[in-house]
């Protein structure tokens, strides 16, 4: 079964302008080896040189922070709903 990785406006250029990516994966980090393989270059927006998450990007594996969990390494279910948040500053 695929998850659904939720695309955020800013990494669509990516994606070709799509919102909604159908995906395979064990680990959040098995479905960002998905997406790069699908749309190159969108890791190094998720990720850092050391291949940790960056810190302005927030990933919810059906609404659970995976910093809270086991982060790239968190596994997703069957039919799990990702979503990639942007941290947004502002004042």
């Amino acid at each position: 079964m695929a998850q659904t990785v939720i695309i955020p406006t800013p990494l669509r250029k990516f994606t070709n302008d799509t919102e909604l990516v159908e995906v395979e994966g064990a680990t959040v980090g098995d479905v960002f080896q998905q997406l790069e393989t699908r749309f190159p270059g969108i890791q190094a927006r998720l990720c850092d040189d050391t291949g940790e998450l960056r810190r302005f990007i927030n990933v919810y594996v059906d609404g659970e922070d995976i910093r809270f969990l086991e982060r790239l390494q968190t596994p997703v279910g069957a039919r799990a709903e990702i979503s990639i948040v942007p941290a947004i500053a502002g004042g």
